[in-house]
């Protein structure tokens, strides 16, 4: 009897996934919030494991980092911060990959924004929202648009900062600013978006990385690998990035 309940406990464990289940704690970029969210039940189905997620601005995510925040994986707006983690200590060599490559959008609640440039242009709006470039790569690429159109002096009294891109959309949609650059994931069937030339900014490749922290978690591992995968490509895909697969 002693031995057919052994036998039983272990077909249930090699039959049941969640009984060997761990949990992954993953440093998102704040763009890829709405994405990393439908991620996680599909990971959890695919392989029994739960994720948890901190979401913010990049730059303050490996600010938490390097002070040892307990995450397992950062998912970052940039293909910068997980190559330094790596080089400071961070982060896992040979494990810096590109989950999504995103795209800078010009949206508005009020504005006809058919032509996003003519309407920067024009000056006929008192505020116009980025995510802080010091922190946010969709920040710094919106400078970088605005200075390709040669706007830097016209607009800079009337840029409202958001503290990440998160922040930023919330500022559009309450009125607090009459446009704004954001994400194009943020606003996939949204009306009123022009998408900016990606010729008028840097590529924004975002890159991911397993953390120190995560070495010997094989959620972690199983995480990283989910995210390379046909479930994942083609939810990351429908929310309007592209993927470097």
């Amino acid at each position: 009897m002693v031995r057919l309940l052994f036998l039983s406990f272990v077909l249930g464990i090699l039959l049941c996934p969640t009984a060997w289940a761990d949990s992954v704690r993953v440093a998102v970029a704040a763009n890829f919030t709405q994405v990393a969210e439908q991620l996680a039940p599909l990971f959890k189905a695919e392989t029994g494991h739960d994720v948890g997620y901190s979401f913010g601005a990049s730059g303050q995510l490996y600010t938490q980092i390097s002070q040892g925040a307990p995450f397992d994986v950062f998912l970052a707006a940039d293909d910068e911060r997980p190559s330094r983690a790596v080089a400071e200590g961070f982060g896992v060599e040979g494990t810096v990959f590109t989950y999504a490559i995103g795209a800078l959008a010009l949206y508005s609640t009020t504005l006809d924004l058919s032509d996003g440039a003519a309407v920067l242009a024009s000056g006929d709006f008192d505020k116009v929202a980025i995510a802080d470039p010091q922190t946010a790569p969709y920040g710094r690429a919106a400078l970088e648009v605005i200075g390709k159109l040669g706007l830097i002096d016209a607009v800079t009294s009337k840029l409202v900062t958001g503290e990440n891109i998160t922040q930023t959309l919330q500022f559009i949609e309450s009125g607090n600013a009459e446009l704004g650059f954001v994400a194009a994931s943020q606003v996939v069937g949204k009306s009123s978006v022009w998408l900016v030339p990606p010729q008028d900014y840097q590529p924004i490749r975002q890159d991911g990385v397993l953390l120190e922290q995560g070495r010997t978690n094989p959620a972690a591992m199983a995480y990283l690998d989910f995210l390379q995968g046909k479930t994942a490509l083609q939810v990351i895909e429908a929310a309007g990035y592209v993927t470097a697969q």
